[in-house]
């Protein structure tokens, strides 16, 4: 595991003073970026240190070095709570979509290869210093924060506690809990971790690809560039061009004169991604792009 700076395990006001109170002969003011006087650094100050390292609890016995939850949290809630909404299995986003939702009162962020909307969090933790780092990630990927195996977030061994704390090089966030034991912070109320929650917060999956297609209306002759996902049925790209037309699904979507099936990909309907050959030859794809055409259905009662 990469050692983290000085800066990355910088204590929250009050843990600094806590652990000058807990070292016998620090002077007052003289704590560092690692909560450790001055006088800490002399042979006292590390006979004062090793007794508190001995008085914290264990480093954590967990497989995968998963940092423990609290144990009001029971294993079955977690699994339910991990289970993505049906509504959002199917539903993909561009990095460019999730990017515009950047503020607080539309706040989403992505991370291994989920997208959440976290706007009802922050709405709850409104005002709270911790809501700090996902702000400043709102619209933006967070996945370097979470370890692959676990879907949990990384860990790593505190300095001085010597305990398996959670690793949060941006400042510690709503749900984290200190790295140094606080009397305003309970273990055990039994809170779901927000990025434990894909139940409540999960929208639906981030794009691995995304490709463009032309979409050309042979009635009114308009014709748009999407931006889509490569694992859009086309039934959901129907949705994305209900923007440009409100009556889009009054139209047979046809390419080259066949039908396309509306419950398949555009792979799976023999449009095929051609932008790794067009990269390779060194042809600009924009010029290429393979085209749709919208032809108008009689059928009036589908508009």
């Amino acid at each position: 595991m990469a050692a983290a700076s000085h800066d990355e395990l910088r204590p929250e006001s009050g843990d600094a003073d806590l652990l000058a109170a807990s070292t016998p002969g620090t002077r007052s003011g003289s704590v560092d970026a690692l909560g450790l006087s001055s006088s800490s650094k002399t042979g006292s100050g590390r006979a004062s240190e090793a007794r508190i390292s001995e008085a914290m609890p264990a480093p954590s016995s967990q497989p995968n070095g998963a940092r423990p939850h609290s144990p009001r949290i029971k294993k079955e809630d977690i699994q339910k709570h991990q289970t993505i909404p049906k509504t959002a299995q199917e539903r993909y986003f561009t990095p460019e979509e999730v990017e515009r939702h950047n503020s607080p009162d539309d706040c989403w962020l992505s991370w291994l290869g989920l997208v959440y909307d976290l706007t009802k969090l922050v709405e709850e933790q409104k005002g709270s210093p911790l809501l700090l780092p996902i702000l400043k990630n709102a619209g933006k990927d967070i996945s370097h924060w979470f370890d692959r195996r676990t879907g949990d977030l990384k860990v790593h061994i505190h300095p001085l506690t010597n305990c398996v704390v959670p690793f949060a090089p941006e400042g510690r966030f709503v749900h984290v809990p200190p790295p140094i034991p606080r009397a305003d912070w309970s273990s055990s109320d039994g809170s779901m971790p927000w990025w434990l929650d894909k139940e409540e917060y999960c929208i639906g999956n981030l794009s691995a690809k995304t490709r463009k297609i032309r979409i050309i209306n042979t009635l009114t002759k308009d014709e748009h560039v999407l931006e889509v996902c490569s694992e859009d049925k086309l039934s959901a790209i129907q949705d994305r061009y209900m923007q440009h037309n409100a009556h889009a699904k009054g139209y047979m979507w046809k390419r080259l004169g066949q039908l396309l099936d509306m419950s398949m990909t555009l792979e799976e309907n023999g449009i095929r991604d051609e932008s790794a050959y067009f990269e390779r030859l060194g042809i600009d794809e924009e010029q290429w792009l393979p085209a749709i055409h919208l032809y108008f259905s009689d059928d009036l009662t589908i508009a």
